[in-house]
């Protein structure tokens, strides 16, 4: 990706930088503040967001704990409360693993695949002021986050 044109001091020009800085504080504000969907699919699935991470990881494939609280960023006593919940709930089992029989992989049930394809359904769902936009205006947006996501 191309980065705007430095001024004669190696510096992006003032005001690309103030405008990129606009619209990155309006694409925040969009996500976190009016549009933001983690509440939403906590308070549908009637559990916390860190159990839709979860539950939204181990959708791809069983892990170990230790694997899981990596992914996640979050310490292993505090990733067991969380698969202990999703146990609990019935939307993910532990299995004994079968490359270390000493240790547990877990992967979700039926109901738990279920679960987090209703998590995916709930956040990609994009808010009516998106599908309001003119399609040129959706394209485009599209192009830019593609782009932003290289």
């Amino acid at each position: 990706m191309e980065r705007p044109r430095d001024d004669e001091h190696g510096k992006v020009e003032e005001t690309t930088a103030q405008t990129a800085a606009r619209a990155w504080q309006g694409l925040n504000t969009l996500l976190m503040d009016r549009h933001n969907r983690r509440k939403t699919v906590a308070e549908t699935l009637g559990m916390s967001f860190s159990r839709v991470r979860a539950l939204r990881r181990l959708a791809a494939g069983p892990l170990t704990l230790r694997e899981l609280a990596q992914w996640m960023s979050t310490d292993p006593p505090y990733t067991t409360v969380i698969v202990d919940d999703l146990v609990r709930r019935g939307l993910a089992e532990r299995i004994t693993n079968p490359a270390d029989r000493r240790s547990k992989v877990v992967h979700l049930t039926d109901e738990g695949r279920a679960t987090a394809a209703r998590a995916v359904e709930i956040l990609t769902t994009p808010p009516d002021a998106l599908l309001a936009l003119p399609r040129e205006d959706i394209e485009a947006l599209d192009r830019v986050v593609t782009k932003l996501l290289k």
